[in-house]
């Protein structure tokens, strides 16, 4: 009998970045493609890609405010249809009975801080992530709030398949 080549298995916080970026294909931004997934104890408790209001028209469809109106990234959040990958997280977490408290957030990019406050009053103790977004402001309210920051270098972004 025949060995196969043995593959190494992803870490816990590699294999759900993993599953964040899967998470950030369902995105409806034309700018970001961002995922999250809400972990405790290694069970996924929800996810969340950014993306316009259910059931309302989105940026694919109408196409970007922001764009039109040359708004940096970072910026007036308010202006974007966009329900950003976190919120949209916890919102799911809210929407179907689950408890985030004392969980991790996997997501594909570091949280604005809007989405940094949505995570402290969740009581996430914990942000993974292994992109950068150009809102910087959330490091002082986690490190305030004890929410623990790690960034993880970029996952290898293919599925391993053994026969």
């Amino acid at each position: 009998m025949k060995r196969s080549k043995k593959t190494k298995r992803p870490d816990w916080d590699e294999y759900f970045l993993k599953m964040a970026y899967l998470v950030a294909e369902r995105s409806t931004c034309q700018r970001h493609h961002v995922g999250a997934v809400i972990v405790r104890n290694r069970r996924i408790l929800t996810t969340g890609y950014n993306g316009a209001a259910s059931g309302v028209k989105d940026c694919m469809e109408l196409g970007c405010l922001r764009n039109e109106r040359g708004i940096p990234s970072g910026e007036r959040h308010e202006i974007c249809r966009a329900i950003h990958a976190e919120q949209n997280a916890i919102i799911q977490a809210g929407l179907h009975g689950i408890n985030v408290s004392g969980s991790t957030i996997y997501c594909t990019h570091s949280p604005c801080i809007l989405c940094a406050k949505m995570i402290v009053n969740s009581k996430i103790n914990k942000f993974v992530t292994s992109g950068n977004y150009t809102d910087k402001t959330f490091k002082a309210l986690f490190k305030e709030a004890g929410v623990q920051y790690k960034t993880n270098s970029l996952p290898k972004l293919k599925i391993t398949k053994q026969d």
